[in-house]
């Protein structure tokens, strides 16, 4: 048998071949961008794939390849790369022209479907550039409404660029470029850990609680309902704010995924598809706070931002809400149980395991298997025991036509149809049976 080190050789001699265009973006890349990057978990060795255009669920690179794509731009990709009511209402909305300094009707429409869609949460809501701005802003205005400093998170929580807690793997060149807050940082899903933690706060010091009610970028874990239930319990005795950073989980459900589990924050954060797939992030929950935003009101705080109210972002967000109504989401989310369902059976039959595919809404992940899927609806992870073997299924779904991120990551878009789930579930199969005996050994 072949050692991992010589498979991921060989997975990267067969994609160089493959992609002699993209490489040579590459190399001149590097001349104006630090390694040829701008976006860090878009590189993946021995150089990433430069895509040419998308249409519907396919991309296509720049050497002619066509891949079904199952990452949906990491969730903000969700109206898939082509939507024709988006289009025309961008087109229409530029035409009017833009950059215009001054309010349009474009962000009222869009608070009005915002607000009517996340009730009873957001009763009112302010746009930012992206959901790392939201998670900002939302965690700026807990510390102003309580007067306090101190922020709850999670390890392997994502809250965007500069609030990332998630534990790096060994041998990465990062460094922490989080914002200098008082962090306190708890364990995701334990009750009892997390019960510790709070009980040696110091009294009267917790501001916010900053959590994902299932982990997103951190492997697709759902938050387990006790767990959630302690933070909104603790929040609510103890006088600080509870944000649930929806940016992605929102479109687990129509309402949002907190509506689903019955638990209401006092504030929630949104992104990444929220403008139509354009670049796009707001923060909103209970009135008496955001009240403090009111520019017509006295001692109250400012945001600022030349973008938030652009009209693309603005025109794209309202196309998009009516595009994703509640039974295109709810489709969606089917579409994502049936793969998920499907492709552990595939896993455990090619592994010759006889079991139930895990319940993903429980926090019982069977940490033991050497390959499993986690998650919720239309945003779903790979696991295996090493980044080397997830690096492996990624060159190997990519061989076979199939695109989705590195680590695992996977996020459905409405164009994908039961077709695609299935070649997925193959190729997945294919993985398996290739590489068993890398896959099972310890």
């Amino acid at each position: 048998m072949e050692s991992l080190k010589d498979a991921l050789a060989n997975a990267h001699s067969s994609f160089s071949d493959r992609n002699p265009a993209s490489y040579q973006a590459y190399l001149t890349s590097r001349k104006h961008l630090p390694g040829g990057n701008t976006r860090t978990v878009l590189h993946a060795d021995p150089f990433p794939i430069t895509f040419a255009s998308g249409d519907g669920c396919t991309l296509t690179s720049l050497d002619g390849h066509r891949y079904v794509d199952f990452l949906s731009e990491y969730t903000a990709g969700i109206y898939g790369h082509s939507n024709q009511v988006i289009r025309t209402a961008i087109a229409d909305a530029l035409d009017q022209g833009w950059s215009l300094g001054g309010n349009t009707l474009y962000e009222k429409e869009l608070a009005k479907l915002v607000c009517e869609r996340f009730q009873p949460t957001v009763e009112l809501v302010r746009f930012t550039n992206s959901g790392t701005e939201a998670n900002m802003m939302a965690v700026a205005t807990a510390m102003a409404w309580t007067g306090k400093k101190k922020i709850l998170v999670f390890e392997k929580g994502y809250h965007g660029a500069t609030l990332s807690f998630r534990t790096p793997p060994p041998g990465a060149p990062y460094q922490d470029m989080n914002l200098p807050h008082e962090w306190v940082v708890g364990t995701y899903n334990d009750v009892a850990s997390t019960q510790r933690l709070l009980s040696e706060l110091p009294s009267n010091s917790l501001a916010a609680i900053l959590v994902e009610p299932m982990l997103g970028s951190g492997g697709a874990i759902p938050g387990s309902l006790p767990f959630l239930q302690l933070l909104r319990a603790y929040a609510s005795s103890h006088g600080a704010l509870l944000i649930f950073d929806e940016v992605m989980t929102s479109r687990l459900s129509y309402r949002g995924l907190g509506h689903k589990l019955g638990i209401q924050p006092d504030m929630m954060t949104l992104g990444k598809y929220l403008g139509g797939g354009m670049s796009s992030g707001a923060f909103g929950g209970r009135a008496d706070v955001m009240a403090m935003y009111d520019p017509t009101k006295n001692g109250g705080v400012a945001h600022p931002g030349t973008f938030n109210n652009n009209v693309i972002s603005m025109a794209g967000g309202c196309a998009g809400c009516k595009v994703l109504n509640e039974q295109t989401t709810k489709r969606l989310n089917d579409l994502g149980e049936l793969l998920k369902e499907k492709v552990q059976c595939a896993i455990d039959e090619a592994l010759g395991f006889k079991r139930a595919i895990q319940e993903s809404k429980t926090d019982d992940i069977p940490l033991e298997l050497p390959m499993y899927i986690t998650g919720i609806g239309s945003i779903l992870s790979i696991h295996l025991t090493s980044p080397g073997l997830l690096s492996l299924f990624y060159h190997h779904m990519l061989s076979e036509g199939i695109y989705l991120a590195e680590r695992g990551f996977i996020a459905l878009n409405i164009e994908l149809g039961v077709a695609d789930v299935e070649r997925f579930v193959a190729s997945t199969g294919n993985f398996v049976k290739c590489y068993k005996g890398l896959i099972t050994q310890t």
